[in-house]
C-alpha cells in the first residue's frame, strides 16, 4: 500500500471542504452532494425492568439488565445541501454487496440528478471491485479493460480503484476522506445525534421495532430539525 504524504493528505482535506462549500450551488444546478457512512452493530436492547422515574431529589434511574434481540447495520446518506437523511438501508450484514446495493438504491432515487458527489471514508467496501464494475457499466467502459483484481489495471489495488471512482468526468464521483479524519464526513455529526437522541436511551422489543423507531426518527428529524451544516473549516491554515 502506498504511503500518503502530508501534502496529499492536505489536498484531500481542502478538496473535501470545497465539496461542502460548493454543494448549495451544485444543488441549484441539479447536482446532488451526499455524505455517506455506516452505523454497524446497532443493538436492539430491551430493558428487563422499567426505568424508575424522576422524583424530587432523584434523577431518572435505569436498571442495567437488558434482553438482546440482535443487531442491524445501517447505511446512512446525509444530503449536504438540505441537511436531510435520505434513502437509508439496513440489514444484518455489511458486505461489499450490501454497499453496492445501497449505492444503487441511492442513485436510482433521483433519476433526474445531473451528477452525484458522494463523500465517504476509505473502508474497503467503498472501493470494491463490484463498485468499479458498476460505475464502469454506467459509463460505458468495457469490463475487460478494467484489469484483474490484485494483479493489474484499475482493479489492481484499493488505491487504483479509488482513483477510478474519483474520476470527475463520471456521473457518480466518490470523494474519500483522509485516513484518521472521519470528522471530515458530515454524516458523522448526524449519527451522533441519532445515538444521543434515540439509541442511547431507547427500548427496542425486536429488530423490527429497532428499524421502525430509527425510520420514524429520520422522518421526524427531516421534518423538524434538518438543516445544512455551516461548514467553516477550509483546510487552509
Amino acid at each position: 500500500m502506498t504511503a500518503v504524504t502530508d501534502e496529499q493528505r492536505e489536498e484531500k482535506i481542502i478538496e473535501g471542504c470545497q465539496v461542502y462549500a460548493r454543494a448549495p450551488a451544485r444543488a441549484k444546478a441539479g447536482e446532488r452532494t451526499i455524505s455517506m457512512d455506516e452505523l454497524t452493530g446497532v443493538q436492539a436492547l430491551e430493558r428487563k425492568y422499567p426505568d424508575l422515574p424522576i422524583l424530587p431529589g432523584h434523577v431518572l434511574r435505569r436498571e442495567f439488565e437488558y434482553i438482546r434481540h440482535g443487531t442491524l447495520s445501517w447505511f446512512i446518506n446525509f444530503d449536504v445541501a438540505t441537511g436531510q437523511v435520505i434513502v437509508p438501508s439496513w440489514g444484518t450484514t455489511r458486505s461489499e454487496e450490501d454497499a453496492l446495493a445501497h449505492l444503487q438504491r441511492l442513485i436510482a432515487s433521483d433519476p433526474f440528478a445531473k451528477k452525484w458527489h458522494i463523500i465517504l471514508d476509505n473502508l474497503n467496501i467503498h472501493q470494491s471491485a463490484a463498485l468499479v464494475h458498476w460505475i464502469a457499466e454506467q459509463e460505458g467502459i468495457a469490463a475487460e479493460t478494467l484489469g484483474v483484481k490484485g494483479k493489474s489495471g484499475i482493479l489492481r489495488s484499493m488505491e487504483s480503484r479509488a482513483a477510478f471512482l474519483h474520476n470527475h468526468t463520471h456521473h457518480v464521483v466518490f470523494y474519500y476522506t483522509p485516513k484518521h479524519a472521519s470528522w471530515m464526513n458530515q454524516v458523522e455529526i448526524w449519527l451522533s445525534i441519532l445515538v444521543r437522541k434515540l439509541l442511547k436511551r431507547g427500548k427496542f422489543l425486536s429488530l423490527d421495532d429497532l428499524r421502525d423507531q430509527i425510520l420514524a426518527f429520520i422522518t421526524y428529524y427531516n421534518g423538524t430539525m434538518a438543516k445544512s451544516i455551516k461548514w467553516t473549516y477550509t483546510g487552509i491554515s
